[in-house]
């Protein structure tokens, strides 16, 4: 029987690169709009490590305004606004909608699980054109943590009425494939510009540098 298909949805899905004309105009250098996420993200692992939870777009503003600090940078009301509103419009990368048309069209249940609310992550999705590609759309939030604690996998198989074995995580962060797989998922990376392949971590049986690579092995073994 195939897997359920389930995507990560921030980098995997959607390209941030959108948020550039903000943080180049804010920070005067885009690279920070990747510090920044890096720093979402890690504030996202160590509040899970330490037991506590904010939603992730509170995780998000409160990163935005650590950067600033770190660089002796005002971001003002308009800012902040401006860089959620870009958040809740991000497009998908080019090889997004074919990828899950081509996985849809084979019959393999696609599913969304993403570290953001419930009402951004569907927001995010329709206004990216691609929320009808998923026949279900998933928050961590009910288990009070994010990825990759394996409380969100097994919620997530759970609510699937299937085993964390029937899953498989799509993801372009390792760390997200990582806890997935030792939480009985199988894996799918997605190694997009920027991502490598951690040695640290068990290698998942499909990598791929762009999601039509990816795909072209899923219907491979899934079908």
């Amino acid at each position: 029987m195939a897997r359920v298909l389930v995507f990560d949805v921030n980098e995997t899905l959607l390209d941030l690169s959108a948020l550039d004309p903000h943080f180049a105009r804010i920070f005067g250098d885009t690279e920070v709009r990747r510090q920044w996420f890096g720093l979402v993200l890690r504030n996202a692992l160590a509040l899970t490590i330490i037991g506590d939870y904010h939603d992730f777009v509170t995780v998000g503003a409160a990163s935005l305004g650590m950067v600033a600090e770190q660089r002796g940078v005002t971001v003002s009301a308009a800012d902040g606004a401006a860089v959620a509103a870009t958040m809740a419009a991000l497009p998908p990368h080019p090889d997004v909608v074919p990828s899950l048309q081509r996985l849809g069209d084979a019959g393999l249940r696609i599913v969304a699980l993403t570290n953001s609310p419930q009402d951004a992550a569907e927001t995010q999705l329709t206004n990216a054109g691609i929320a009808g590609c998923f026949d279900e759309i998933m928050s961590v939030a009910p288990t009070g943590r994010f990825k990759p604690a394996a409380a969100v996998y097994q919620m997530a198989a759970e609510r699937l009425d299937v085993t964390t074995a029937e899953l498989r995580m799509v993801a372009a962060h390792d760390w997200d494939i990582a806890g997935a797989m030792r939480a009985g998922c199988a894996g799918a990376y997605v190694t997009r510009p920027g991502m490598v392949v951690n040695p640290l971590f068990p290698e998942p049986d499909i990598i791929g540098s762009d999601l039509t690579a990816v795909t072209d092995q899923i219907l491979e073994r899934e079908r």
